[in-house]
C-alpha cells in the first residue's frame, strides 16, 4: 500500500441520497476538512442509483456515503452490489434511520454506519477513520 502525501491529497467523497437536504446535512457534518492533516475534501453529490454505479466504476473516490433510506434504490443494496462487484471498492459509510438496521448494514458489507439524526462529531470520526485507513495515513 502506498502512503499518501497528506498535505496535498484531496479526499474525494461521493454522497448519495435522493433527498438534497440529506446530502447537504452529510456534507455540513463532515465540513471542508473531514480529516485533520489532509487537504480540503471534494464532494460529488448524486441523487440517482445509475449515476452512483457509473461513478463507482471510475475508481475516483476515497469514501462513499450512502443514504440507506434513499428511494427507489436504498444505499444498502448499492453497498452490497459495490462490495461484490467492484475491485478495491472504496470504503462505504451508510446513513441509517433506525438502529435496528445496523444488522442490515453488516449484510451489505458497509465499512461504517452513522445513525440519523446525523451528529457532526460522529460522522466526522467515522469518515475520518475510514479515510485514514483507505489512504494509509497515521492518526498522529
Amino acid at each position: 500500500m502506498t502512503l499518501i502525501n497528506s498535505q496535498s491529497h484531496e479526499p474525494r467523497i461521493l454522497v448519495y441520497s435522493d433527498d438534497r437536504q440529506v446530502r447537504e446535512e452529510i456534507i455540513l457534518g463532515l465540513g471542508l476538512k473531514p480529516v485533520t492533516g489532509l487537504a480540503k475534501a471534494s464532494y460529488l453529490q448524486v441523487a440517482t442509483e445509475p449515476i452512483v454505479q457509473q461513478q463507482l466504476r471510475t475508481g475516483n473516490f476515497d469514501l462513499v456515503i450512502l443514504d440507506a433510506e434513499a428511494a427507489p434504490v436504498g444505499g444498502m443494496g448499492i453497498a452490497k452490489a459495490a462490495k461484490d462487484e467492484i475491485f478495491n471498492c472504496p470504503p462505504i459509510l451508510l446513513i441509517i434511520q433506525r438502529s435496528q438496521d445496523a444488522w442490515l448494514a453488516t449484510w451489505s458489507r458497509a465499512d461504517g454506519v452513522v445513525p440519523r439524526p446525523i451528529d457532526p462529531v460522529v460522522i466526522r470520526q467515522t469518515a475520518s477513520a475510514l479515510l485514514r485507513k483507505r489512504l494509509a495515513i497515521s492518526a498522529g
